[in-house]
């Protein structure tokens, strides 16, 4: 591992998850570039926090399935920083409905931003990504509890978990890992929209540890991935308090 001071760059990280996750990774010396697709004040909102922990970020914005869009956040982070060493795509949608009437449009947007924008992302990291680096994707762990209504983001995010060891393999030679954190229940906002109180206890009830994951776990998996974790590669870390 090089001393040079490392740089991560975090989609989605204007909210729930891939808050936390820049929030940990520059609370562990990584300048971080911290993108949004929409909510610019949520992401200037996060560098303001990170900076007044005496850490470094820039927010950077963009379509992640927009190839011209994502080289353009790349390169504002590499001019600011000097170089990425760490990807982090948390970014992505969901969108539930049963197969038999889910609207094909939807199923359009889903995977355009769900599984195109991955590749996209996963191009630029593959193409800049400094030796000894990290890239990891983001997955679902109802890739395995297969809730109904669940299909087209399950299928999205298989598309993802596919994607994990291909990528590592074609990464050889440059001491860069790639592997996907798959969550399970977490309370984020997004999580928690449009369920009521029964629902919310019953998903928590399924772990062992008899609550729902919190973003803050989920960022202590990718802190792992991103630092002590080196020889883990090519793997999905399913990281759902034993649901799944």
């Amino acid at each position: 591992m090089s001393d040079t001071p490392r740089v991560a760059l975090v989609t989605g990280a204007s909210g729930g998850i891939g808050r936390a996750v820049a929030l940990r990774l520059a609370a562990a010396g990584l300048a971080v570039g911290a993108h949004y697709a929409g909510n610019r004040a949520a992401a200037d909102d996060l560098v303001a926090a990170v900076e007044a922990a005496g850490g470094r970020a820039l927010a950077v914005g963009g379509d992640v399935a927009d190839e011209q869009a994502m080289a353009a956040a790349f390169d504002q982070v590499q001019e600011a920083f000097g170089g990425i060493d760490v990807l982090v795509h948390t970014a992505g949608v969901m969108t539930l409905g049963p197969v038999a009437e889910f609207d094909l449009d939807a199923l359009d947007h889903l995977m355009r931003t769900n599984v195109r924008g991955t590749f996209v992302v996963a191009q630029q990291a593959a193409r800049r990504l400094r030796t000894g680096g990290a890239v990891i994707f983001f997955s679902s762990s109802v890739t395995r509890l297969a809730f109904p209504g669940y299909a087209p983001y399950a299928a999205s995010k298989g598309a993802v978990e596919a994607m994990t060891l291909v990528l590592a393999r074609e990464l050889r030679g440059r001491d860069i890992t790639v592997n996907t954190v798959a969550p399970g229940p977490t309370a984020t906002p997004l999580f928690l929209h449009g369920k009521d109180e029964q629902t919310i206890d019953r998903l928590a009830a399924q772990s062992p540890q008899e609550r729902l994951g919190t973003p803050d776990d989920i960022a202590a998996a990718v802190a792992f991935l991103a630092g002590d974790g080196w020889w883990v590669n090519g793997q999905v870390l399913f990281a759902n308090g034993a649901v799944a």
